[in-house]
């Protein structure tokens, strides 16, 4: 049976039926006497194990152009429990929804996902043959998921994806597991840098830059100038990764690249070399333009703001024209200070600590921007103490959140459990949301307590349980599974206090058996996946 009817077309025929829309004079030639209902999912069926088969439907070719057989995967496969489970996650088969957008009390599949590929990776399982399509469609529709899918989908996931037009993202946007020569087989490695996809050569460039950063170094200088803008930004955002004093040269040179992305970055990698000679310009420009005034009663920082930003400085980065609402001063000031490196502020402001420099007052209403950019280099160059300086304590009044999101991404991940748990404490979780993003999965029991504690608070104060959805959310793929037995509690519909929202107890009740119901899921995901 053989039909040119396209799948929406016979999906259009399907939804106005048969009477309505009949379907295409091929299918109908192949329905072997059948009426158009049955001709329809006779056609319906082929199309479908052409598509679940990963190769779109071709002409006949001769033996020689046919594809090669599917490369070697060493990995061990993954236990048939855990097959199973993966299969109904690509499914997509979560609870059904109830009416008025309630979720209903059944576990959000979709979300778990993520959590299922981490935990295959970090075993080092290789994906079920049959499933590879279905796991390519997925990591095709959720670039979030690219990354864990095409490395459990490993070499054969490359060798099918090069076989379908709508797999082709995987063949630029990850190694998919390929196999790499031998950093130190020089012809190996120079034949695959100047073959290779792209996805295989920023591997390669990691694997050989692992074992000697100045080979990967010349590997890289050898096509620099022929590599497009795209593949060079991608390439130098690669050195993040063991950046080192070696790479410095060849930062300087991309410093003066054609495309000002690429200019762009190799400047902030600049930047977290503090002995660079970058770091040393920028230190110097930065301070000529933040000093301490002692003419009054207490110490003061003085700003002077650049008046202009000259040749120098738009070659080492700095951007010469503001976005629209902002000065181009206050600009070009928050650049210098955020590219400087942290130690020349002790230096400069009398030798005192970051906490010192940072509750000492700013004139001129300056300590917006000059906090801010310290907030930037802080993050950039990983410093740790100018991160708690920053931060203060979790009880002050909440900043800018987004700032202090991106500090807390410097500490430890008990200290950043044990902060966010105290700023919840303090403020609640309305505040929370972004902070939370930054803690480590599954959550410190400190930081699991704080969030379940703030929201049986809300429970308890009557109000719905909407404006918690994004939390809940996130606790539910959080949380450590333990502590469902400990919520069990929290299912029940409570009693609803006087001026409570009408049925925000049976809501409540709902979003905690949802959340039991999903750690639970996700203890038994683990179990199935342990070796």
């Amino acid at each position: 049976m053989t039909t040119t009817t396209s799948w929406d077309d016979l999906v259009t025929c399907a939804l106005l039926g048969t009477d309505r829309r009949a379907p295409g004079t091929d299918v109908m030639a192949s329905a072997g006497g059948k009426d158009a209902s049955g001709a329809l999912l006779d056609a319906a069926a082929l199309h479908t194990v052409r598509r679940r088969a990963g190769l779109l439907p071709a002409a006949a070719v001769p033996t020689a152009a046919r594809p090669g057989p599917a490369p070697h995967d060493a990995r061990p496969p993954v236990p048939e429990a855990a097959r199973r489970r993966l299969a109904q996650l690509l499914a997509d088969r979560s609870g059904p929804s109830q009416g008025g957008g309630r979720r209903g009390a059944a576990p959000d599949l979709t979300e778990l996902l993520p959590q299922w590929l981490a935990a295959a990776n970090e075993h080092g399982y290789r994906a079920p043959a049959s499933l590879l399509p279905a796991l390519l469609d997925t990591a095709r529709a959720r670039t979030d998921l690219r990354p864990q899918a095409l490395a459990f989908a490993g070499p054969r996931g490359l060798w099918l994806a090069r076989l379908n037009p709508e797999w082709r993202f995987a063949l630029r946007g990850a190694s998919a597991g390929a196999a790499l020569p031998a950093p130190d087989d020089t012809e190996a490695v120079r034949r695959l840098w100047d073959e290779g996809l792209f996805a295989e050569r920023v591997a390669l460039l990691g694997a050989v830059r692992a074992h000697d950063p100045r080979a990967a170094l010349a590997l890289l200088t050898s096509t620099w100038s022929t590599e497009r803008a795209e593949d060079r930004l991608m390439f130098l955002d690669s050195l993040r990764t063991g950046l080192c004093d070696g790479d410095e040269p060849f930062l300087e040179q991309a410093l003066s690249d054609r495309s000002r992305n690429v200019r762009s970055t190799a400047a902030e990698l600049l930047s977290a070399l503090p002995r660079s000679a970058f770091a040393g310009r920028m230190a110097d420009r930065a301070a000529s333009c933040v000093s301490l005034d002692r003419t009054g009663p207490a110490a003061v920082i003085s700003v002077e703001a650049p008046h202009e930003c000259d040749a120098g400085m738009q070659r080492d980065g700095v951007l010469p024209h503001p976005p629209a609402g902002r000065g181009a001063r206050s600009w070009w000031l928050g650049q210098l200070v955020e590219a400087a490196p942290l130690r020349v502020w002790q230096a400069r402001l009398g030798g005192r600590t970051p906490d010192e420099i940072i509750a000492l007052p700013v004139a001129d209403d300056w300590r917006d921007e000059l906090h801010a950019a310290w907030c930037r280099a802080t993050v950039r160059q990983r410093d740790a103490a100018w991160s708690r300086a920053l931060l203060g304590p979790p009880a002050t009044p909440p900043a800018s959140l987004a700032e202090r999101s991106q500090l807390l991404s410097t500490l430890t991940a008990d200290e950043r459990a044990a902060w966010v748990a105290d700023f919840i404490a303090a403020h609640g979780l309305s505040e929370a949301f972004q902070l939370l993003g930054v803690c480590a999965v599954p959550w410190a029991e400190p930081l699991g307590r704080a969030v379940v504690d703030a929201l049986d608070i809300a429970r308890d104060a009557g109000s719905y349980p909407w404006s918690f959805s994004g939390v809940m959310g996130l606790a539910e793929r959080c949380l450590h599974p333990a502590e469902a037995a400990r919520l069990d509690v929290l299912t029940a519909i409570p009693d609803e206090p006087e001026g409570a929202s009408p049925g925000a107890g049976g809501y409540w009740s709902e979003a905690f058996q949802r959340l039991v119901a999903t750690l639970r899921f996700r203890a038994t995901m683990h179990a199935e996946l342990a070796p």
